[in-house]
């Protein structure tokens, strides 16, 4: 069965990204799924809810396990995703919406920091040659 237009082009949006453009994707799902959580807790509906939490975590640890270890600043933020995921499992526990919004923050500002770092290194590379 051949892909929707849209389900091809985020496909080929993810198989033709650099890391960091993969990490900021992560990043902003991180933040989606925040969110919809929230949502979902406010309707009442625990079980999206915590489908949606979970689709959080996993992107955090998704981000814990692709962390360079050799990098001075990783312990760092190793220490922020743990941080941010037991959060989110204590949100999930607690159906504490202020928790998704502290998460929520941290991501956002996180995501953002790392957008500023994504757009500086393609501003540093040389301009390819236009044919």
């Amino acid at each position: 069965m051949p892909l929707s237009p849209y389900k091809a082009y985020k496909q080929n949006s993810v198989m033709t990204a650099t890391p960091g453009e993969l990490t900021l994707m992560l990043y902003n799902g991180c933040i989606r799924f925040i969110r919809q959580a929230g949502k979902t807790l406010h309707e009442k509906d625990y079980k999206g809810k915590n489908m949606n939490l979970q689709k959080a975590q996993a992107i955090i640890r998704e981000l814990m396990v692709t962390l360079d270890m050799n990098q001075p600043i990783a312990k760092n933020m190793m220490q922020l995703y743990d941080y941010m995921n037991r959060r989110l499992i204590e949100a999930n526990i607690k159906n504490d919406p202020s928790i998704l919004d502290e998460v929520e923050k941290l991501v956002t500002d996180m995501r953002d920091a790392w957008k500023q770092a994504v757009e500086n290194v393609k501003k540093a590379q040389p301009k390819r040659d236009r044919i």
